[in-house]
């Protein structure tokens, strides 16, 4: 004998109208509308959905995938969770409803973590070049927050230095053509590194001034950063690092965004370029410092002289710029047989090894100083 109960409510999947039915508990589940067999479940089909309100919501896995049954009568719903043997399983694998959502979401995981492995540096190519130099440059302003925490906030600003300091990049930037916002600066810091951040700011640090024995080997350096400024490649970094940690930050609960900044600083300091990158910035060097009538090979034998005994300790040049015996060989085999006059004299040459007799904060740099911002 079938049992005859009411208070369902049961929506076909369909449409969103709310149907008022009537159960009959027999060899399977009727749900009637009147008259009229609207739905006949198999026990063993019937599954429980999820429902922050009904007491319990089911649905059939072998029927109307979006067919639903709202029981709010708690003697009803026990007596069918009774009768239903296979309420929570997962139909595809036999796994409870639990673990087939902690597998989508391992799913979900794993999809994040490759697109921001493949996707995300492969996009960055394609749109650093796109990017506006205003956006660059506030996105750079965030970074030199970083960089200044990590460094500290002193530039290195003895009057007769600056002065060297400025002819010397003022000359790059003729040889070179360089249109781009420029602002350059000496960092006091022991750390022996040069670095050019997005945005066009460029950071010459007194621990690598202090290594270097001639106008021509800072110049190179210098060179180098305005390559990597030129095309782009400390915004491209940006992206790359920054868009992955950003999309971690969405699995992982981080959305403000300061966590990319953080990381991405950390690598442009710490990550060598792709070899790609450095290539090109070590051509543009070659290039501007033989328009200027000087030899590029001085730069690479400044930073190979330093990388041998710092490799290891901390941040260092060797982390940003990796250089090689072999690329040294290199340009040593395409230099210029009668080199021109030196970019400096004696006297400014001093001068620059001794600018950071002074310093002010980095936050003052463009603001009305020689080392402000510099366009030809």
């Amino acid at each position: 004998m079938q049992e005859r109960l009411d208070y369902a409510t049961f929506y076909d999947g369909k449409s969103n109208r709310r149907r008022s039915v009537e159960l009959r508990l027999g060899p399977v589940l009727e749900i009637r509308e009147g008259d009229k067999i609207v739905a006949s479940w198999a026990w063993e089909w019937i599954r429980r959905a999820d429902s922050p309100k009904a007491q319990l919501r089911l649905r059939c896995a072998n029927g109307e995938d979006l067919a639903r049954l709202d029981i709010t009568d708690e003697d009803l719903a026990r007596r069918i969770e009774a009768r239903c043997t296979r309420l929570d399983v997962d139909d595809a694998s036999g796994r409870s409803g639990t673990a087939r959502i902690v597998g989508w979401s391992l799913a979900a995981a794993a999809s994040i973590i490759g697109i921001g492995i493949w996707g995300v540096p492969y996009a960055a190519d394609r749109i650093a070049p796109l990017v506006p130099h205003s956006a660059e440059a506030r996105l750079g302003d965030m970074v030199d927050n970083q960089v200044k925490l990590i460094f500290g906030d002193k530039t290195c600003t003895g009057a007769a230095g600056q002065r060297a300091f400025d002819k010397l990049v003022g000359q790059l930037q003729t040889a070179s053509e360089f249109r781009a916002p420029l602002r350059a600066a000496v960092l006091d810091s022991s750390v022996k590194n040069a670095i050019a951040l997005p945005g066009g700011k460029v950071y010459l640090f007194r621990g690598l001034l202090n290594e270097a024995k001639s106008p021509d080997e800072v110049a190179g350096v210098l060179g180098h950063e305005l390559g990597h400024v030129h095309h782009r490649d400390g915004m491209r970094r940006l992206l790359q690092t920054g868009g992955t940690s950003f999309l971690l930050g969405l699995l992982f609960g981080d959305v403000s965004g300061a966590g990319a900044i953080i990381v991405a600083t950390r690598t442009l300091l710490e990550a060598s370029y792709s070899r790609e990158a450095e290539t090109r910035a070590d051509g543009f060097a070659i290039d501007t410092m033989h328009k200027l009538g000087r030899p590029a090979a001085p730069m690479a034998e400044l930073l190979v002289r330093i990388t041998g005994p710092q490799r290891g300790k901390g941040i260092d040049i060797l982390a940003s710029h990796p250089f090689s015996e072999d690329r040294l060989t290199r340009m040593k085999k395409i230099e210029l047989e009668k080199p021109g006059e030196p970019i400096l004299t004696d006297e400014e040459w001093k001068a620059l090894k001794g600018i950071c007799a002074g310093s002010i904060k980095t936050d003052d740099i463009g603001k009305g100083t020689p080392e402000g911002e510099r366009k030809t």
